[in-house]
Formats: C-alpha cells, sequence, structure tokens
C-alpha cells in the first residue's frame, strides 16, 4: 500500500480517515479539495488541478483524498489501494452538518451553514456520481477496500496498527 485513493460522498469521513491513515503509514496526505479550492471560494482551473494532480501521481507514495470523477480513472490508473466510502446518504448529509464551523485541513475555508447546492450534491450523489465509480471500480485490478459503515473504517485502522 504505498499509492492509495480515498473515495466516496463528501461527509462520509473520507479526511478523517486520510489523516488517520497517513499518520500510521506515514505516506503523504493530498486532498483534492485543497488543489481545487482557492481561499477566495473560488476554483483552480482544469489546467492548474491537473498539473498538480500529475505532480502528486508521479511521486512513489501518497494518499489522495477526493472523488472529483473527471480524473477518477487517471488516478486508479496509478493507485495500488482503492478506499471506497459507500456510506449511506443520511449519514453523509449527517457528516457533512456535523463539521460545519470547524477548521478543517482538507479545505481552505470552513462553513459555517450547508448551502443548498452542497446539500443536493450529497443527496443526489448516489444517482449521479455511484454508477461512474461503479463502473470504474469494476475495472480496477488494485486492492479495494469498501466501507458501509465508519465504523468499519476505524476497525480497519485499528487492525492496521497492530501490524
Amino acid at each position: 500500500m504505498e499509492r492509495v485513493l480515498i473515495i466516496g460522498c463528501p461527509g462520509a469521513g473520507k479526511s478523517s480517515f486520510g489523516r488517520k491513515l497517513a499518520k500510521i503509514t506515514g505516506l503523504p496526505l493530498f486532498h483534492l479539495d485543497l488543489i481545487w479550492h482557492k481561499a477566495d471560494r473560488t476554483t483552480s482551473s482544469f489546467e492548474e488541478f491537473d498539473d498538480k494532480l500529475e505532480d502528486i501521481l508521479t511521486e512513489d507514495k501518497w494518499i489522495i483524498d477526493g472523488n472529483y470523477k473527471r480524473t477518477l480513472c487517471l488516478r486508479l490508473l496509478y493507485a495500488d489501494t482503492v478506499f471506497f466510502f459507500d456510506i449511506p446518504t443520511e449519514l453523509c448529509l449527517q457528516g457533512a452538518i456535523d463539521r460545519l464551523g470547524e477548521e478543517r485541513p482538507d479545505m481552505p475555508w470552513h462553513d459555517t451553514e450547508l448551502s443548498d447546492e452542497f446539500r443536493q450534491w450529497i443527496l443526489n450523489f448516489r444517482e449521479t456520481q455511484l454508477p461512474v465509480i461503479e463502473f470504474l471500480l469494476k475495472h480496477y485490478d488494485g486492492i479495494l477496500l469498501r466501507f458501509k459503515t465508519r465504523e468499519e473504517a476505524n476497525e480497519f485502522l485499528d487492525n492496521l496498527k497492530k501490524i
């Protein structure tokens, strides 16, 4: 496990898991949200994003946290391990609500309220994003771990600590 992707719906617990995994393994952690979003709440261009992503992908070791369907196929070509957070929508929505007001190392700002647009993104995730993810994962030949609950993810980390 040297090139790791963590994917799934916003609010599923990907970034928290990524921080814990990085601490246990010593692998460098990269949050795609920090590449895409700027502190002034604008976004990078696709070219800027892709250039930064390519720099990461060519490194020997990494953990990349984030969905970003547009580049998932490319990232899967480099990854040896994928952690897919397949958490129920209502838990993802609650996870996004629970982190409101918190400073987060995976975002260049912190939100104090959940925008209607972001709420809808979470609610539509299974319909709009999941079919593409499932299709790409069917063709992925590395290690795939699918977590249906955050408890499963925490259990994995607890077991990894024992190795």
